[in-house]
């Protein structure tokens, strides 16, 4: 295991608590509309005229609503492994806030393992490692 601070891979997206990491999000203080990443101009909820958001935890938990799998490498600023190893993605609908957040499946999972409606939880995984430090970033994994 490498001596190197663990750090964000985009910083203020989500919690850095490996036991229970939460995405960051904000509420529309007028009509509740939640949104991540975080939104700080106007609400988009056609039905408010909202401009002011409190930021928010959104759920760890949620429910795989659609997935694929990554065969190509995604194009720059995606830092990919080489030899490039195709992943997992899923689209969550996260419990409390009933929207969907896209995000890597945890590796070594693969889409052969998984259906919709299949329960996931929020966690932090490596995504790359820098000369400085562990850049980690949010995957779901499935909940047994």
């Amino acid at each position: 295991m490498s001596d190197k601070p663990t750090t964000a891979a985009i910083e203020g997206w989500y919690t850095m608590d490996n036991d229970q990491p939460h995405l960051i999000g904000t509420s529309c203080n007028s009509c509740g509309t939640y949104y991540f990443p975080k939104l700080s101009s106007f609400c988009k909820n056609p039905d408010c005229e909202g401009e002011e958001f409190t930021e928010v935890q959104l759920s760890r938990t949620g429910k795989i609503w659609s997935y694929t799998d990554s065969q190509y490498k995604p194009p720059e600023p995606y830092i990919a492994a080489d030899p490039y190893v195709p992943y997992t993605v899923a689209a969550v609908q996260l419990e409390k806030e009933q929207m969907i957040v896209l995000g890597q499946v945890v590796a070594g999972v693969t889409v052969d393992q998984l259906k919709v409606g299949d329960d996931v939880e929020l966690v932090l995984e490596t995504l790359y490692e820098d000369d400085e430090a562990n850049k980690v970033i949010w995957k779901w994994k499935p909940v047994a």
